[in-house]
């Protein structure tokens, strides 16, 4: 499908069909097509100038060699994904868009803990991976009065600076490295079996950065030999055919739909649209965001909880910050939604890219108001760290 815009600069953009309000951003420029990013071909670059992608599509030589592509921008956090070494030897421009849903991610890593049961208040933090992600976790857990222990040797100076096995020995653990091959520090397959060994009984993992971190297979014999800790899988080794066994085990799994907010996919659309204007040197006009100007307030109702996260028995404490946040993004839903595709008759690639597509609208807390009278103030400070304003 093409859209032309009647006044544009003539530039020719192929863009991963998924990546949202491409019209607003980008049609102003030229002539947009859409395509699936999966299954992206050379062909369909003949006569492109600018290569839009999300992180299904590997950009390489491959891909480029002998098309007129002079930018690439991936509407991603992270980069794995680019030939970046091939990119800059060829003069093609790159720029991926970093921290544009680093908050969507840092909200799910707290409404897993929701559905989990867990309250974070009192628990330890372990945070492998301390970029914009990882930084912005960090940062929320300070203000939130938690203990951290951050393991990122590109980050030696850290004020949190730990050891990967101590990072791996507190009550939560989030990974959110970019994966690395190669070089000083690389992190394929950095957790495995001896590393999984430092997760403490009780404790409660959440891998939401780049799958292959992660030794999966190391971790489904871990978790068939015994569940000693809480698996929350986001991310997944050979995305999007992943080891459905590894599925049947973990606590969560999602399809790699962290980051999947409506605020945080504009924002990537947004960063590449200025990114292009500097480098081609085009002045472009701001585009008005068109995150969702939508609002709702959240209620609770005495004993109809959706969740029981409570710090100590018996107190109700916790439970009704966790029946907000669940409100707003349960995960469970999601959950549901790839182990029913994952075990249905479609193969399992295609329903993990289909529920990818087919991601609903999600928005973040800002979007929405609480209500302060079923809370204590101490609960009130802790919801306004994390977004949520309650009155």
């Amino acid at each position: 499908m093409n859209d032309t815009a009647t006044e544009n600069v003539g530039l020719r953009i192929v863009a991963d069909e998924n990546i949202p309000a491409l019209q607003s951003y980008f049609g102003d420029l030229g002539t947009l097509q859409r395509c699936p990013g999966r299954t992206l071909s050379r062909e369909q670059l003949a006569e492109a100038d600018i290569l839009l992608v999300r992180s299904v599509t590997k950009v390489n030589q491959s891909l480029l060699q002998g098309t007129p592509v002079r930018f690439v921008g991936s509407c991603t956090i992270g980069t794995d994904h680019l030939d970046i070494p091939w990119l800059e030897r060829n003069s093609i421009h790159w720029c991926a868009a970093p921290g544009c849903n680093a908050n969507s991610v840092v909200e799910y890593v707290f409404c897993a803990l929701a559905a989990l049961e867990v309250d974070w208040r009192g628990r330890s933090f372990g945070i492998v991976g301390c970029g914009n992600v990882g930084g912005l976790l960090q940062k929320r857990l300070h203000a939130l009065g938690a203990s951290c222990a951050v393991y990122d040797p590109w980050l030696p100076d850290n004020p949190d600076s730990a050891t990967l096995a101590q990072a791996l020995g507190r009550d939560i653990v989030c990974l959110h490295a970019p994966l690395v091959k190669g070089g000083r520090f690389p992190s394929l397959h950095m957790i495995g079996s001896e590393q999984l060994a430092h997760i403490r009984d009780g404790a409660v993992l959440i891998s939401a950065g780049r799958g292959a971190v992660v030794d999966n297979r190391a971790l489904l014999q871990q978790l068939k030999r015994e569940r000693r800790f809480s698996t929350v899988l986001d991310v997944w080794e050979n995305e999007p055919e992943i080891n459905t066994e590894l599925l049947q085990r973990v606590e969560l799994a999602t399809p790699h739909i962290a980051g999947y907010s409506d605020d945080g996919k504009l924002a990537g659309t947004s960063q590449i649209r200025e990114r292009l204007s500097a480098v081609m040197d085009l002045a472009l006009p701001a585009v008005s965001p068109e995150a969702s100007g939508d609002t709702a307030t959240l209620r609770i109702v005495p004993g109809s909880l959706r969740n029981s996260c409570e710090a100590d028995p018996g107190t109700g404490q916790g439970g009704a910050m966790a029946d907000l946040l669940l409100q707003i993004y349960d995960p469970r839903v999601d959950d549901r939604r790839l182990r029913e595709a994952a075990f249905g008759t479609e193969p399992m690639a295609q329903a993990f890219d289909r529920l990818r597509r087919e991601y609903p609208k999600r928005l973040e807390f800002c979007h929405y108001t609480g209500p302060a009278e079923a809370l204590s103030e101490e609960e009130l400070q802790q919801l306004a760290v994390l977004g949520l304003m309650c009155k």
